[in-house]
């Protein structure tokens, strides 16, 4: 893991980034600023068991990419889950709080996965152990008024102008935070690259 300060605030995150593209660095660096972030880790997956990825790249190729990509030095690219065996979001998030004591941790994700996040292993650990941050994407900027997770937490749900109070906050608490969209998605991107005749110019 990223070497980090007690008292640091620090986004978490995830996905299998096949292939890492600008969408994900809009979210970053929305994170970045409007959560405050001192660090945010970028972390790469072996894989999502709730997505057909088709062909998944190497770890070592995704991870090299999100480096290329990420948007400056406060972007930490990390695939500490791999090499600690760790395969679902809830044990990844008890892992990080178990050996960063004081550290200000803010679960970071795009909206667009609010809609499943309840078929995710144990949904409510994950829920109530960091505070959430879900960023707008395309397509997915009502998803918080019929998420199962949304409702079932929605008096934990805080005002995005509060959004930079989100990591001194305990869990659980979350806000949804508008801001540009890219349109942008990697199954986009691995099918045009599988076809490149359906692809637009």
């Amino acid at each position: 893991m990223p070497h980090v300060e007690k008292g640091m605030r620090v986004g978490l995150f995830g996905g299998s980034f096949n292939p890492p593209h600008q969408g994900h660095v809009l979210v970053a660096e929305i994170a970045l600023r409007r959560l405050g972030l001192d660090q945010l880790w970028w972390m790469v997956t072996p894989g999502n068991p709730l997505k057909n990825h088709g062909e998944l790249a190497t770890l070592e190729e995704r991870v090299e990419l999100s480096r290329q990509i990420a948007p400056g030095p406060r972007v930490k690219v990390t695939a500490f889950e791999a090499a600690n065996g760790l395969h679902y979001t809830a044990q990844t998030l008890a892992f990080v709080k178990a050996r960063n004591p004081g550290v200000r941790f803010v679960w970071v994700m795009g909206a667009d996965n609010l809609k499943y996040f309840h078929l995710w292993q144990n949904w409510r650990g994950i829920a109530e152990t960091f505070p959430i941050a879900v960023i707008d994407r395309p397509g997915a900027t009502l998803a918080y008024l019929s998420s199962k997770m949304a409702k079932a937490y929605d008096q934990a749900r805080i005002d995005e102008d509060d959004a930079g109070v989100l990591p001194f906050l305990k869990a659980p608490a979350w806000t949804f935070i508008h801001g540009p969209r890219s349109p942008l998605s990697s199954s986009a991107i691995r099918q045009a690259r599988a076809d490149p005749s359906n692809s637009t110019s």
